[in-house]
């Protein structure tokens, strides 16, 4: 599905003309459609890996260029050794609960993190030593625009994306409860068939190799 093909048929559905609807609100509606569908499937076309180095004292860990979401954080070997299957998932924590944790800064091994701003996560304990973090992290691609016409989404699950952008245009319009939540109902059914063939694809291709480093 093009961009321009779900721009009408969102006014079809609503059955509202480009003066009300107009292209800078549907285009809210996409974006905030497409934000939802990465936050709720892990997609193989925006799913990426990356490492970085943590070092002594410092809490606070680079992002990759256009991270969306940030998945899990593991401390990969953090004995020191090459033991492979010796990782330490992170646990994540909102920003409050980092900010009162550890007050007088005491150093340890790294059990949280969270968002510190759009290019950062911040992890607590401060660290003790220098760990290599590998991030499982969601990629922010281009979305769907005049200008950018067809995605890996648009594509791949055009229904979700309706239905998403319906939920979004019907609560922007104050329509119907009940169609509304036709289209919340359906964005879930076909949500769920678009995470299995993803698990599905997963298991077919080893798409972790090649780990790449980041910024420290």
């Amino acid at each position: 599905m093009t961009y321009a093909e779900l721009v009408q048929k969102i006014r079809d559905y609503t059955e509202v003309s480009s003066t009300v609807l107009t292209d800078t609100i549907v285009n809210g509606f996409i974006e905030d459609a497409e934000f939802r569908i990465l936050r709720d499937v892990d997609s193989d076309n925006n799913r990426r890996y990356a490492t970085a180095l943590l070092a002594l004292n410092n809490r606070f860990i680079q992002t990759p260029d256009n991270t969306l979401i940030i998945r899990s954080a593991q401390i990969v070997d953090s004995d020191g050794t090459a033991a492979a299957d010796n990782r330490d998932f992170l646990q994540w924590r909102d920003t409050s609960f980092m900010s009162e944790f550890n007050p007088k800064g005491e150093t340890g091994v790294p059990k949280y993190y969270s968002w510190w701003d759009k290019n950062h996560i911040v992890v607590a304990p401060t660290p003790n030593a220098t760990y290599t973090i590998q991030l499982n992290y969601i990629l922010k691609d281009p979305g769907l625009s005049s200008t950018n016409t067809t995605t890996y989404i648009s594509l791949n699950f055009p229904n979700g994306l309706l239905y998403a952008c319906l939920v979004e245009a019907y609560g922007f319009l104050k329509g119907p409860q009940d169609l509304l939540q036709l289209y919340e109902q359906k964005y879930k059914q076909v949500v769920e068939g678009f995470a299995i063939e993803q698990m599905g694809r997963r298991r077919r291709d080893e798409y972790q190799s090649g780990v790449p480093r980041v910024g420290k």
